[in-house]
C-alpha cells in the first residue's frame, strides 16, 4: 500500500510538473508576444503535451488494477477524447496546428490538470484544503463543456484538410470494394463526443456532491 501510494504520488508529481510547465509557458509567451504567440503554441509545447497525454493512459490501468479509486468509464472517455483530438486530428494536420483553437484547448486542458494533479498529490499525503477541493470539483463544471466545444471546433476545422489530403481514408481494391472516408468517421465521432459529455458532466456533479458534502468536508478537515 505504501509503495503503490508513493508510485501514484510520483506519477501525479510528474504530470503536475509537465502541465505546470505547459501552462506557465503559455502564459509567459502570451504576455511577451501577445496574439502572435497563439499561432505557434503547438510547435512550442506540443511535444510535452503529447508526452503528458500518453502518460495519462496509465490512469486507466491504475483503475483497472485497483490501485487507484475512480470510475473507469468517465476517465476512459476523457482520456480517449484527448488522445483522438490531439494525435489523430491536430498532430496529423499541420494546417490545424496553427489555429487559435489549439491554444484555447491546451489552456483549458492544462488549467484543469494543474488543479487536479495538485489535489491528487496532496490527497496521497492525506492533506485536503477546502478551497482546492472546491476548485477541483467545481471548476470543471463550466470548463469541461467548453473544452468539448473546443474539441468539436478543432474537428470541424480539420475536416476540409482531411477531405483534400485524404488522410486516414482507406479504399481497398477489387474484389473488396470497401472504403473508409475519414471525414465521415470524424462527423460520427462528434455525436459520440457530445453524448459522452452528458455522461461525464453527470459524473462530475455526482463526484462534486460526494466530495463537497458537509460530512466529507468535516472528515477531511479533521
Amino acid at each position: 500500500s505504501f509503495t503503490m501510494n508513493m508510485y501514484l504520488f510520483v506519477y501525479d508529481l510528474m504530470q503536475f510538473c509537465g502541465h505546470s510547465w505547459i501552462f506557465t509557458n503559455m502564459i509567459i509567451r502570451f504576455m511577451t508576444f501577445g496574439k502572435d504567440s497563439l499561432a505557434d503554441t503547438f510547435y512550442s509545447i506540443g511535444l510535452v503535451m503529447r508526452v503528458c497525454q500518453l502518460l495519462s493512459i496509465l490512469e486507466i490501468l491504475h483503475i483497472l488494477t485497483g490501485i487507484d479509486k475512480g470510475r473507469l468509464l468517465p476517465r476512459f472517455l476523457q482520456i480517449t477524447e484527448r488522445i483522438i483530438v490531439l494525435f489523430v486530428v491536430i498532430n496529423s494536420q499541420e494546417e490545424v496546428q496553427g489555429k487559435y483553437v489549439v491554444c484555447v484547448l491546451f489552456f483549458l486542458w492544462n488549467l484543469l490538470d494543474v488543479i487536479r494533479y495538485t489535489y491528487n498529490m496532496l490527497g496521497r499525503m492525506g492533506i485536503y484544503y477546502l478551497p482546492l477541493t472546491w476548485l477541483n470539483f467545481s471548476l470543471c463544471i463550466p470548463l469541461y463543456p467548453l473544452s468539448v466545444l473546443a474539441k468539436a471546433f478543432a474537428i470541424c476545422v480539420s475536416l476540409p484538410y482531411f477531405e483534400s489530403f485524404g488522410t486516414y481514408s482507406i479504399k481497398l481494391p477489387f474484389p473488396f470494394a470497401f472504403s473508409i472516408y475519414f471525414p465521415y468517421v470524424l462527423k460520427m465521432y462528434l455525436l459520440v463526443l457530445f453524448t459522452g459529455m452528458c455522461f461525464i458532466i453527470q459524473n462530475i456533479f455526482s463526484e462534486r456532491k460526494a466530495h463537497l458534502g458537509t460530512g466529507n468536508i468535516k472528515n477531511k478537515r479533521s
